[in-house]
C-alpha cells in the first residue's frame, strides 16, 4: 500500500495550525482491514546539515518520533481502493516547538498492529511570532518560461501563401485555440506579481490578447545555447539568421503584440537543452542580450553553502551576466522530487513542503550573509503548482521574493576568470540530441535549397513574382526558426510543413498525361500538354528520350506557361523500323535539373511503303533478283558437276 500527500500546511505560524490531506491506498490482491493513519514529529529537532535533510527525506534517518500531532481512522479497503482521510494538529501541539525552522514529519498507517506504510515529510515553522534572532531575509526570484510546444502550420495561411494572396507567409505558423485563449498565466500574475513570467514574444504575438508579462526571451524559444561560430553557417543555409532570433527582433516581436511600437520590457536569453558555452555567451552578447539565464550545468551549491545565483562571465564581446538556478529547489519547482527514494516527494504537496523545508534551511545555513537564489520552473507549469509554490513562498517569512531585475543587480557570486573556470569552452549535447540537430538543420537547408531552385530557375522573374517570391523565403524561415526551439515535435512539424511547401511549388508544374502514341512514317510529332496551377508564369525546359536505338525523339523543348494555365510544346519523331518504344519526358529548370515527376508515353511505328522512295527500294531489289537467276542459268558448269 501507498500514502501520498494531496495537500499540506507549508508554512506553520503561531496562528495557523497544520493539516496534512493524504491518500492512502491498497494496491494488493487483498482486501486491507480498516486502520488508522498517523502524524508524528519531532518538534524539537534541528537539521544540521543538507545530508541530514536529505537522508530523512529518504527514511535513511534514524530520527526518533516524539511528538504526536494527531491520528485519523480509514476505513477497509478492498483490492485496488483507496480513501482520502485528513489529519490535524492542535496549535497546543504546535506550541511545543521552540526553534523556527524545518522539522521532521512521518506519516505512518498502521492496521491491527501492523505497520503497512510510511512517508517522510516536513513541517516548516515560520519565525513570525517567535523570539528569533532578526537575520535578513534569503532573496529568492522565481522564474518561468511561457513558451509554447502547440505551434503547428497553418492550412489557411499555407494554402493562401500558395495561391499568391499577400502577406500570407508572416501567419503560417500558428497556436491551437486552446493555446491562444488560456487566461491562467493572466491570472497568477495578477494573484502572484512576485511571479516572474518570461514570454517567447512571438508566443504573445500569436495570442488572442497577450499575457503580461515581467520580460521576454529569445524569438520561437530559439535554442540560443546550442549555436555557436562552429554551426552558424548551417543555421544560415536552413533559413534562420540572427536577425530573426536576436534582441531587437525580440523587441519587435513583443511590440507587435501589444500594438505598441514604443512599449519596452526586459530581455533575457533562456537557456537551451545545450549547456551555455563560452561561444554561445558570446554569441547571445553579440546579439543583443546582456543577460542570459541559465536552468542547468552552473550551479555547483552540493559542494557547498548556496550562493547568489549570478556570475559576469567575460567574453570577447563583452561581459554576460547569468543568472543561475539553485538546483535542488529548482528540482522541486519543475515538479521532479530530490532523489527516487524520497517518499513523500512523488505528489505537488509532498515537493512543496520539501521546498519550503529546503529554503529555510538555506537561510539558517548562513543567516546573516545575504545571497540571492533564482528558482527555475518548468515551462508553461501547471497553474495549481504554480499558485500552490507560489502562495506557500509567500508566507516564508525567511524568504524575500524579487524579481529578475534585482537579482541581476545583485553582487555576483564569481567574475572574471573565476567565472571562465565555470563555462565550458564548447556545446554539449547528447549524441541524439546532436543527431536530431543536425538532421533539422539539413531537412531544412535542402528545402530551402529547392525553394531558392525554383524562384531562380522556374519563375517567370517580375514585380509581382518578386513580392511573392520574398513571401516564400520568409515563411521558410520562419518554419525554420520554430523549428530551432529544441523540441523535437514542433520540429518534426515544421520541417514537414517546409517540404509541403517545397512539394506544392515544384508540384505546381505538371506533365499531363496523354494516350500512346502511333507512327506510320519515318518522321512524326510528338505533343507534349504542360500545367501550371501557380499564380505566377514559370518557364521550365522539357526533355525527352526513348529506350530505343529506332525510334527517337528530338532531346528537349522549352516554354513559358502562364499562372493558372497550359502550354504545349512539340518533339520530333524519326523511325527507322516498325516497333514500338517508350518515351520518358520530364521536367527540368533552366538550367537543366529536373523536378517533378516524370511521364512515360508509349510510341508504335507500323513503317508502310507510302512514297516514292520506297518504290524505288522495290525496283532496285527486283532487278537484282533478276540479275541473280540469269546468272544462275547462263553460268558455265563445272565437269564433274
Amino acid at each position: 500500500m501507498t500514502i501520498a500527500i494531496d495537500a499540506v500546511t507549508a508554512v506553520v505560524t503561531a496562528t495557523s495550525g497544520y493539516q496534512l490531506k493524504a491518500t492512502v491506498s491498497n494496491g494488493s490482491q487483498d482486501a486491507l482491514d480498516a486502520g488508522t493513519l498517523n502524524l508524528s514529529a519531532n518538534l524539537g529537532y534541528i537539521f544540521n546539515s543538507r545530508t541530514d535533510m536529505q537522508e530523512w527525506s529518504q527514511g535513511d534517518a534514524n530520527i526518533p518520533m516524539m511528538d504526536d500531532l494527531g491520528s485519523v481512522s480509514v476505513p477497509e479497503l478492498t483490492p485496488g481502493a483507496s480513501a482520502s482521510v485528513t489529519v490535524s494538529a492542535s496549535k497546543e501541539s504546535l506550541g511545543r516547538i521552540a526553534t523556527w525552522g524545518p522539522k521532521p514529519i512521518l506519516v505512518s498507517y498502521v492496521s491491527g498492529d501492523r505497520p503497512l506504510a510510511q512517508t517522510h515529510s516536513f513541517l516548516t515553522r515560520s519565525s513570525a511570532g517567535m523570539n528569533a534572532i532578526d537575520a535578513p531575509a534569503l532573496n529568492l526570484t522565481i522564474a518561468m518560461p511561457l513558451r509554447s510546444g502547440a505551434w503547428q502550420v497553418s492550412d489557411t495561411a499555407f494554402e493562401s501563401l500558395a495561391s499568391g494572396s499577400s502577406n500570407a507567409g508572416s501567419a503560417i505558423v500558428t497556436l491551437g485555440e486552446e493555446a491562444k485563449t488560456d487566461r491562467v498565466y493572466q491570472q497568477l500574475l495578477a494573484k502572484h506579481p512576485t511571479l516572474q513570467v518570461i514570454a517567447d514574444p512571438t508566443l504573445l504575438d500569436a495570442m488572442d490578447m497577450p499575457t503580461q508579462v515581467n520580460g521576454i526571451m529569445q524569438p520561437s524559444g530559439f535554442d540560443m545555447s546550442a549555436y555557436g561560430s562552429d554551426n552558424a553557417g548551417a543555421y544560415e543555409a536552413a533559413g534562420v539568421t540572427s536577425s530573426a532570433w536576436n534582441a531587437d527582433a525580440a523587441l519587435a516581436d513583443y511590440r507587435s503584440a501589444l500594438g505598441d511600437q514604443k512599449a519596452s520590457t526586459n530581455v533575457v536569453a533562456w537557456q537551451g537543452r545545450a549547456n551555455w558555452s563560452l561561444a554561445s555567451l558570446t554569441q547571445a552578447k553579440r546579439q543583443g542580450y546582456s543577460v542570459v539565464i541559465a536552468n542547468h550545468e552552473f550551479d555547483n551549491s552540493d559542494d557547498s553553502t548556496v550562493h547568489t545565483g549570478k556570475i559576469v562571465v567575460p567574453t570577447d564581446a563583452g561581459d554576460v551576466t547569468v543568472l543561475t538556478q539553485q538546483r535542488v529547489l529548482s528540482r522541486l519547482a519543475q515538479g521532479k522530487a530530490t532523489s527516487a527514494s524520497a517518499d513523500a516527494e512523488g505528489s505537488m504537496a509532498g515537493r512543496i513542503a520539501r521546498f519550503i523545508a529546503q529554503s529555510a534551511f538555506y537561510q539558517m545555513e548562513q543567516p546573516y550573509t545575504t545571497r540571492s537564489l533564482l528558482v527555475c520552473m518548468n515551462a508553461n507549469a501547471n497553474g495549481a503548482m504554480v499558485d500552490a509554490l507560489m502562495s506557500a513562498a509567500e508566507h516564508a517569512s525567511w524568504l524575500n521574493l524579487t524579481d529578475l531585475a534585482t537579482l541581476s543587480r545583485a553582487d555576483a557570486f564569481a567574475s572574471g576568470d573565476d567565472a571562465l573556470a565555470m563555462v565550458n569552452e564548447t556545446t554539449k549535447l547528447t549524441d541524439a540530441q546532436s543527431d536530431e540537430l543536425t538532421g533539422t538543420l539539413s531537412t531544412l537547408a535542402a528545402d530551402r535549397d529547392q525553394i531558392s531552385r525554383f524562384i531562380s530557375s522556374v519563375l517567370v522573374a517580375d514585380g509581382k513574382s518578386t513580392a511573392w517570391s520574398n513571401q516564400l523565403l520568409a515563411a521558410q524561415s520562419t518554419l525554420a526558426l520554430h523549428a530551432m526551439s529544441g523540441n523535437a515535435t514542433v520540429a518534426k512539424r515544421m520541417t514537414d510543413g517546409a517540404a509541403r511547401l517545397v512539394d506544392r511549388l515544384l508540384g505546381g508544374v505538371t506533365i499531363t498525361p496523354s494516350e500512346s502514341l502511333t507512327v506510320v512514317s519515318e518522321t512524326a510529332k510528338m505533343p507534349v500538354t504542360l500545367s501550371n496551377t501557380l499564380p505566377y508564369a514559370v518557364h521550365v525546359k522539357v526533355s525527352s528520350i526513348t529506350d530505343s536505338m529506332e525510334i527517337v525523339t528530338s532531346r528537349t523543348a522549352e516554354t513559358e506557361i502562364p499562372a493558372h494555365a497550359e502550354a504545349q510544346i512539340t518533339f520530333s519523331i524519326r523511325v527507322s523500323t516498325s516497333g514500338s518504344a517508350n518515351a520518358t519526358i520530364a521536367l527540368q529548370d533552366r538550367n537543366g535539373q529536373a523536378f517533378g515527376e516524370p511521364q512515360t508515353k508509349k510510341i508504335t511505328s507500323v513503317l508502310q511503303i507510302s512514297d516514292m522512295s520506297g518504290f524505288v527500294i522495290i525496283g532496285f531489289a527486283v532487278v537484282l533478283g533478276l540479275l541473280g537467276l540469269w546468272r544462275q542459268f547462263h553460268r558455265k558448269k563445272d565437269p564433274d558437276e
